[in-house]
């Protein structure tokens, strides 16, 4: 059935054979790549991990095992699996591409930095690696390469969409805020909807002391994206400098909305609610504050321009 792409007819054929003896030999392997060739992936993993158990040695099930946690989503067991296997197969460039994007996406910056460095090797004219090299970099808190690599990614491919958004971003973080504001516009020009460069744009014109430009950024960036946290805070920030509480608190409560664990809204929210005289709103967001704990990896790089690579082919 398999053959003629009848995956879901298979699989099923499959699950009611291992039912009425679990222990057929092989069938929990065929499942298991049923469920892969589907594309569904967390499906696919325990029935691989018994094929595993029933054959240790088999680089075959243990790639695919690494590969349906790495379409799950599961990166650091897919880190587990794919690791061995990539070390036994140095010339597979999509095994180590798939997982040094794992250890990227673990946090494990060394392991992503070790294996995009292999990468880069085979093909110094991979933008991709750049960037992601770049990434894990950051990661690494390695401020410096992390724009080289990025400045090597450019040089590579200067218009595709992102790069001098993420340049820009190392850049803003290195507090280096005329390169950034260059790099942002950069962006803008191979994406004028990239809100993300609309944000950090108005970020450094406020911290120049330019409100009105700044609020212009940010009103457009929240315009084509409601789900950038800093273009609130800024945004909120400013409109309560003018007091303009109700825009000010608007901003404020959608920043909150956004990640309700960190206590600089809530901190933010209630002087609002002080300025305005409003002192119970205050208070009730003050108290707020002391129950929260700082836990935030807003200052990376990863989540705000990457996401995972498309899911691997069945």
């Amino acid at each position: 059935m398999s053959r003629q792409q009848k995956y879901s007819a298979a699989a099923t054929a499959y699950r009611k054979a291992l039912a009425l003896d679990p222990s057929l030999p092989g069938i929990s392997l065929n499942l298991g790549l049923a469920e892969f060739k589907q594309g569904k992936f967390g499906a696919a993993i325990a029935p691989l991990k018994t094929a595993l158990k029933e054959n240790p040695q088999s680089s075959q099930v243990a790639t695919l095992l690494g590969f349906s946690y790495y379409g799950a989503k599961q990166f650091p067991e897919a880190v587990k699996y794919l690791q061995p296997v990539a070390a036994a197969d140095a010339g597979n460039a999509e095994l180590h591409q798939s997982l040094a994007e794992s250890c990227l996406w673990s946090r494990d910056y060394a392991c992503a930095s070790q294996e995009f460095e292999k990468i880069l090797k085979q093909n110094p004219n991979s933008a991709s690696a750049h960037i992601l090299m770049g990434e894990a970099l950051d990661g690494l808190h390695e401020p410096q390469q992390a724009i080289n690599e990025f400045q090597a990614a450019l040089k590579v491919s200067p218009k595709e969409p992102n790069i001098h958004f993420g340049l820009g971003y190392l850049y803003w973080k290195s507090r280096q805020y005329d390169d950034a504001r260059r790099e942002f516009k950069n962006e803008l020009t191979i994406d004028p909807k990239s809100a993300q460069s609309l944000t950090y744009l108005g970020d450094i014109e406020m911290k120049n002391n330019n409100p009105d430009a700044a609020i212009a950024f940010l009103q457009k960036a929240v315009q084509i994206s409601d789900n950038i946290r800093l273009a609130y805070m800024d945004l909120g920030t400013l409109l309560n400098e003018q007091k303009k509480y109700t825009g000010a608190i608007a901003a404020f409560r959608r920043a909150i909305e956004l990640d309700p664990t960190l206590p600089d809204a809530h901190y933010r929210l209630g002087r609002v609610y002080q300025a305005a005289g409003n002192a119970g709103e205050a208070r009730k967001e003050f108290d707020r504050v002391r129950e929260l704990h700082e836990k935030s990896d807003e200052d990376a790089l990863l989540p705000k321009m990457s996401a995972p690579s498309p899911e691997p082919k069945p």
